[in-house]
């Protein structure tokens, strides 16, 4: 098949382009039939048109499952973008990458070397695979409340401990911006003759553009996964994998992806990664470079307003660079959480943050935000502090009180986030998972096995799983989390009165 080198082309959009313009009798799934028996509310909220491009695996369309027509050109126009061997589509988002990834080069009870502060997909993909997981505890920064990279040093200890691992994945950048040393971790790894691969969903603009952090693919990663639409401009769910080198099993790769793709993907999203590739490849320099003064903009203002402080790269083997479209602010010496900042932000304010934690709001600033964008949170955080230094009759009138209730009972310390008590866990997820198990409250969870996977999400770092021992500062975390108004997934009991732990 003769693919096009041209970054202009955008085969699988010309197709659903094409095959929506063609006009003919659907005797075919979805039941919609090209919108024709839509709801009117959806008709009304999304206009007609795009249910005319909501089409299944037309001939015309080709096969994500076994690429031959349109969906190989796009990819591999997406693995020249991107510095990637061979690229794959992902429609149910970056999890199903990370979670194929592992299935693909774990087995079970095979070890694999990862940070405790991975995402939630990444214990998914050792509960499929039935992997062991060799934790290694990320490079924590108290000032800040942030479980940053796993080191070189940490990485080759525990490949020194355990020299049968099967990989080594790492966080790439974080959800924060921060980047490790990825090119070093790759060195050490591949003296074990064994790939590094790399959660790298925040990072899918980094090859397009010499002020932002190296792409992991080019600092010597085998394998990593990115959510495409996260930073770039695909749509929700729309990802990709990017391979390099020959230390992945391809076969097996794509026989993992579809274990957990649907084998209904829709071409919307695949379509939208076609046109997100030609966007980010013809024109990325000057939209990244648009994106980068915009964040510059916003860290320069909002680094000046009293009470307020904003992330900055460490240069420490756990903080080797700083993505500067990932703009964190610190909110704490206002007296007031990240979680309630966010509510006064979004609530009153029309400033909506992508990621709320104790001490600091985490803001993604991409090409498809506006210099108008960045006045108004410049503007919101102006107010913010303001408000922070008034008496209790003015606060009062601002959003019900939350400020100054918030400045009273949040002046201690949050705890900080808990990492793993043991490298290795008594029991691998997969046996935990499948493990009988029985509720019991939470006073008396402490110091058994989980049987659960608990997390604040975003960002989706687990801080209780199956087959990990409950700490009561895990406990003593997430009831903090609840209190001070963020959210926790995974748990049976909201209100975490109770924990599900396996049955002794």
């Amino acid at each position: 098949m003769s693919v096009p080198n041209s970054q202009q082309q955008t085969p699988l959009l010309d197709a659903l382009r094409d095959r929506t313009n063609h006009h003919h009798a659907p005797f075919y799934a979805p039941g919609h039939k090209r919108g024709q028996g839509i709801s009117q509310a959806l008709v009304d909220l999304f206009g007609a048109a795009v249910f005319r491009s909501d089409l299944p695996e037309l001939p015309e369309l080709d096969n994500l499952f076994n690429p031959e027509g349109v969906i190989a050109e796009a990819q591999e126009l997406a693995a020249q973008a991107f510095g990637a061997d061979s690229t794959r589509f992902l429609a149910n988002g970056s999890t199903c990458g990370i979670i194929a990834a592992i299935v693909a080069t774990c087995g079970p009870g095979d070890k694999i070397i990862l940070p405790r502060n991975i995402h939630s997909s990444a214990i998914s993909g050792l509960i499929l695979s039935g992997a062991m997981p060799i934790f290694v505890s990320p490079e924590y920064d108290r000032t800040w409340d942030l479980a940053n990279s796993i080191t070189p040093a940490a990485a080759a200890a525990a490949l020194q401990q355990h020299p049968d691992a099967k990989a080594v994945m790492m966080v790439y950048p974080t959800y924060h911006g921060v980047c490790g040393d990825v090119g070093a971790i790759a060195q050490i790894t591949h003296q074990y003759n064994i790939p590094l691969l790399v959660d790298e969903a925040h990072g899918a603009h980094f090859n397009f553009h010499r002020d932002l952090p190296a792409p992991a693919l080019s600092a010597g990663a085998d394998l990593t996964v990115q959510s495409t639409h996260k930073t770039l401009g695909a749509m929700t769910q729309a990802s990709m994998l990017h391979v390099k080198g020959d230390r992945i099993n391809i076969q097996k790769l794509d026989r993992a992806l579809q274990l957990v793709q649907s084998t209904s993907p829709s071409y919307l999203l695949l379509a939208s990664l076609d046109a997100a590739r030609q966007q980010i490849a013809l024109h990325g320099k000057e939209l990244i470079a648009q994106t980068l003064l915009l964040a510059a903009k916003a860290r320069s203002h909002i680094s000046q307003i009293p009470g307020l402080s904003v992330l900055e790269p460490l240069n420490t083997p756990g903080f080797a660079a700083l993505d500067r479209t990932r703009l964190t602010v610190k909110v704490s010496a206002l007296g007031i959480t990240g979680f309630a900042a966010d509510e006064i932000l979004h609530s009153e304010l029309a400033v909506t943050a992508e990621l709320p934690m104790p001490q600091h709001l985490t803001f993604i600033i991409s090409l498809g935000n506006t210099e108008t964008d960045i006045e108004n949170l410049v503007k919101a955080f102006t107010i913010l502090a303001g408000r922070s230094k008034f008496g209790n009759e003015q606060c009062a009138g601002f959003n019900g009180g939350i400020l100054q209730e918030e400045a009273t009972s949040n002046k201690q310390d949050f705890p900080p986030l808990p990492l793993s008590p043991s490298p290795t866990p008594p029991l691998s997820p997969r046996e935990a998972f499948f493990s009988p198990a029985e509720t019991v409250g939470i006073d008396q969870a402490v110091d058994r096995l989980g049987a659960e996977l608990i997390c604040p999400y975003p960002p989706g770092i687990p801080v209780l799983m199956p087959g990990e021992i409950i700490t009561p500062e895990a406990l003593d975390y997430l009831q903090q989390v609840l209190a001070a108004g963020g959210k926790i997934t995974g748990c049976s009991d909201r209100g975490l009165q109770t924990l599900r732990v396996v049955r002794k």
